[in-house]
């Protein structure tokens, strides 16, 4: 391995140890405190809208391994540079060392929840990377000094160098072991400090135990006739391990419900605060509510339906007593996430809820464990945070959420969407094929789904019961295919008689509008 290479490989195992060693202080102090999780938020907190609707229509739900990884990469190559960049007389690499410790230090003590302590992990690994990659590159220094004293003159390979003089290559092997150790000591580092710290913070034992209230009225009996069961459609009900996750949270929030309360003030008469213990005194209710995320492209799949188990919002909130010129409702997550609802329609009769349950089982952690706020009707960056544990009642005019500060909507109401689910597309044989998919128009219901083939005539689909006008509906279609290319095209009405618009629109900045429509061909 030559001089250059090694400085290369050096900076990669000065990296490596870096981030071990943030790793393993971050275990005293906090998960997100790590530089990669701190410099992940404020990516996520900072990317373009295009950008980020570019990797959630991409990617989906593994938007956050994908970061991850891109960032690896980043870091290796950095560092690499670093090592190559760096002299004992001319430190540009430790600078470059030195800027990602300040990124990383201000990006740790600028999240919610943080202290002057988050800094430390940061500082410390970065302090550890520098000390060992100028001792790195010093010996690497020496190394060439004495590569170039022992070089015959008539040949200038390292081998013959060696040969000429064995201590070089003794020093040799010595650099490289030195870095292959720093490196795996690093990685090691790194591996554990994470299963430390995520072991530490665990709660998946906690929620195995915990005892979901009985709902006052009846438990939730979803109708047979709500589910078509075709193949190929997606099943009324969500699972929990299916459903859909979209959050600004890099890792999933830990958060034990002995720790767990909710703050609830701002313009009110009362100020009211809440643990969990408070929330298992009162009446739990269990409600289908389909829940939508305004990302979700025509015909996408950011989208689950499930049977949620809570407390009502609206009870809680005329408790606090909302002054009459309050219009809005601003909730925050533990990780600092926030999400403004319109005061009405937490208070206006519908199903409000913050949720304990989700389909006869605790809140999955993912899923906001051990309180979420789920609000049928409203897409969920303006209504379902979970993990909340902050509810501000105030003004439009006085406060901007996560996602209205980045210029969507203020107010999200779900705009009425359909869904093609079978068949996939490709090959078909001709005769009768059943096309079938999900409707949804949240908080006003689905009176109709219509199909067209190509460009001709709409023509009726059946429809699955509806238990709720909360939730989807299944719908399916009977068509005797006929060989060629096909476009198969659907839309819905809702339960107001307003139509599906085929204006085509895009996710920003209140939600993608359009006819969904699938290619087959048949033959």
């Amino acid at each position: 391995m030559a001089g250059r290479e090694l400085r290369i490989a050096g900076g990669v195992a000065a990296a490596a140890v870096t981030l071990g060693v943030a790793e393993i202080i971050a275990v005293l102090i906090s998960p997100d405190s790590t530089p990669l999780q701190a410099i992940g938020s404020l990516i996520v907190d900072h990317t373009p809208d295009g950008v980020r609707e570019w990797v959630i229509g991409t990617f989906g739900t593994k938007d956050k391994l994908v970061l991850f990884i891109s960032m690896g990469a980043v870091a290796v190559l950095v560092a690499g540079l670093a090592g190559l960049a760096e002299r004992v007389k001319r430190p540009i690499g430790s600078i470059l060392f030195a800027a990602f410790g300040l990124l990383a230090i201000v990006a740790a003590v600028t999240r919610a929840d943080s202290s002057w302590t988050w800094a430390l992990p940061a500082l410390l690994g970065a302090w550890a990377g520098i000390a060992l990659l100028r001792s790195l590159i010093r010996r690497i220094e020496d190394l060439d000094a004495a590569n170039a004293a022992a070089m015959p003159p008539a040949d200038a390979s390292e081998t013959a160098a060696a040969e000429a003089d064995p201590d070089v290559a003794v020093e040799r092997r010595l650099v490289m072991r030195g870095i292959g150790i720093a490196l795996a000591s690093g990685a090691a580092a790194g591996l554990v400090g994470r299963v430390l710290g995520l072991r530490k913070r665990d709660v998946s034992g906690e929620r195995a135990e915990v005892q979901l209230p009985p709902p006052s009225g009846p438990q939730v009996a979803v109708d047979p006739a709500a589910d078509l069961r075709i193949p190929g459609l997606s099943s009324y009900l969500t699972p929990n391990s299916d459903f859909y996750r979209i959050d600004t949270a890099l890792t999933v929030p830990q958060v034990s419900k002995d720790d767990w309360s909710l703050r609830i003030h701002g313009m009110v008469d009362r100020e009211i605060r809440l643990n969990y213990a408070d929330l298992g005194s009162r009446q739990a209710i269990e409600k289908l509510v389909t829940l939508t995320c305004v990302s979700n492209p025509v015909g996408g799949d950011l989208i689950g339906n499930a049977s949620w188990l809570g407390y009502r919002l609206d009870e809680i909130l005329a408790e606090a007593g909302p002054h009459p010129d309050a219009d809005m409702v601003l909730s925050r997550s533990i990780d600092g996430f926030t999400a403004g609802s319109p005061l009405a329609a937490l208070t206006d009769g519908r199903d409000a809820m913050l949720a304990v349950g989700m389909n006869g089982e605790p809140l999955p952690t993912a899923h906001g464990y051990p309180v979420r706020m789920v609000v049928p009707g409203l897409y969920g960056y303006v209504s379902a945070t979970k993990w909340v544990t902050d509810i501000e009642i105030t003004r439009f005019d006085r406060a901007q959420a996560y996602w209205t500060r980045r210029g969507w909507s203020e107010r999200g109401p779900i705009k009425t969407g359909t869904r093609i689910d079978t068949p996939a597309g490709g090959k078909l044989a001709a005769g009768k094929v059943t096309v079938a998919g999900v409707a949804w128009a949240q908080h006003r219901g689905i009176n109709a789904v219509e199909v067209r083939i190509d460009q001709g005539a709409w023509q009726p689909a059946r429809l699955a019961a509806e238990p709720s006008i909360d939730t989807w509906r299944q719908w399916a279609f009977d068509w005797d295919a006929t060989s060629g290319p096909h476009t198969i095209w659907a839309r819905s009405t809702d339960g107001a008689g307003v139509v599906q618009t085929s204006d085509q629109a895009g996710e920003v900045p209140d939600g993608a509008t359009g006819y969904a429509s699938r290619f087959v061909r048949i033959g």
